[in-house]
């Protein structure tokens, strides 16, 4: 007896986007494709039968996404992609739904609908069927027992964030953190680098997102954590106390200067299907930091990001990866855990600790 195709239900009011869609998932034999042209009636379809993934778009009449999210967050534990466009208002409404338990976000195609079809369907289907399996749940948080997810909530909820102090911070400039996590990587983000002191070494960051979004997302762990948190730049100095992200659609590559480290911000290729790629970012750290480097890889699909663990370790450089149990996605973590990339395996609220610990002995 086959298995049931995986239900799609693709919830947006342009019709145009939903043709789209009707297109790149009909063509897949393991994938049924439900609409709804607003949340009512994707409410109404959810009645009838529950879907396996929702693809999400935020700016509905009737009642938006985000009000659509939060309400069935609490009801199922079904896993969300965002579906949306990149504008500053968008944008900003997409890191919130992660917050409130998305699992992903994708850009919306605004112009070139057949370039969209014919360039990125691959990786839509890919990034859908991965969301399926996502492991969330009722209340949109990790599946996972030591993860706070009232902490997360408290985040989500935060109507203006408290001002923090910034002190002059006294790790020694040599050390380097490197970072790169995906699907179900912001929530993880924010419990590891909301758990990092002020004088933590300088940490630099792949999270796999689409250009213009992830301008918002340092912009809200900024808001949340105790370091400085920002979109890299071209030349920006790695510096103890903050978090450079690496900015959609642009790779993240860490260079040695005279006085320690810096960042470039390049185009290029894809690696791995990805810009940014995390295989980019930390086989560069490798190069430059050797011993000096820790090296993490958290939640996500596919495999990007365990080879350039490898050259890290290799390199010398203490390297983590995040266990299956905290994982919304065992994907990136377990190809590094198979090919020997991992010195260590941790959950995700270890992560942190267990970092700092690696920084201060090597």
């Amino acid at each position: 007896m086959s298995a049931r195709p995986t239900r799609v239900l693709v919830v947006d009011d342009s019709a145009v986007m939903r043709q789209v869609m009707i297109s790149i998932f009909s063509r897949e034999p393991d994938m049924e494709v439900v609409i709804a042209q607003d949340a009512l009636i994707a409410m109404r379809k959810m009645k009838e039968a529950l879907p396996d993934v929702i693809l999400l778009d935020l700016q509905m009449p009737k009642m938006d996404g985000l009000t659509f999210l939060r309400k069935i967050r609490g009801e199922h534990a079904i896993p969300v992609v965002i579906c949306s466009s990149f504008s500053g208002q968008s944008s900003h409404a997409a890191v919130r739904a992660l917050e409130y338990g998305a699992v992903d976000v994708v850009r919306k195609p605004e112009l070139g609908l057949k370039e969209f079809l014919d360039e990125s369907a691959v990786t839509l289907v890919e990034l859908v069927r991965g969301a399926a399996a996502a492991r969330v749940t009722v209340r949109g948080g990790l599946d996972a027992p030591e993860i706070d997810k009232h902490a997360v909530q408290r985040s989500a909820d935060a109507v203006l964030p408290k001002p923090r102090p910034r002190v002059a911070p006294s790790t020694r400039a040599d050390r380097i953190i490197a970072l790169g996590a995906s699907t179900g990587g912001t929530a993880a983000l924010h419990q590891v680098l909301s758990a990092m002191p002020l004088d933590c070494p300088g940490i630099v960051v792949v999270q796999h997102m689409p250009a213009g979004f992830t301008a918002a997302f340092a912009q809200r762990l900024d808001e949340t954590c105790k370091i400085s948190v920002r979109e890299a730049r071209e030349g920006d100095a790695v510096l103890p106390g903050c978090a450079l992200i690496a900015p959609g659609n642009q790779h993240l590559v860490v260079v040695r200067r005279a006085d320690g480290y810096a960042v470039q911000v390049r185009s290029g290729p894809a690696v791995n299907r990805h810009r940014p790629s995390v295989d980019v970012l930390f086989r560069s750290v490798a190069s430059v930091a050797g011993a000096n480097a820790v090296g993490v890889i958290m939640t996500g699909m596919g495999d990007d990001g365990a080879a350039g663990l490898l050259e890290l370790r290799q390199a010398g450089a203490s390297t983590i990866a995040q266990d299956e149990a905290s994982c919304v996605v065992y994907g990136m973590p377990k190809e590094a855990v198979a090919r020997g990339a991992a010195e260590s395996v941790v959950p995700l609220l270890r992560i942190a600790p267990s970092v700092l610990a690696a920084a201060q002995v090597r």
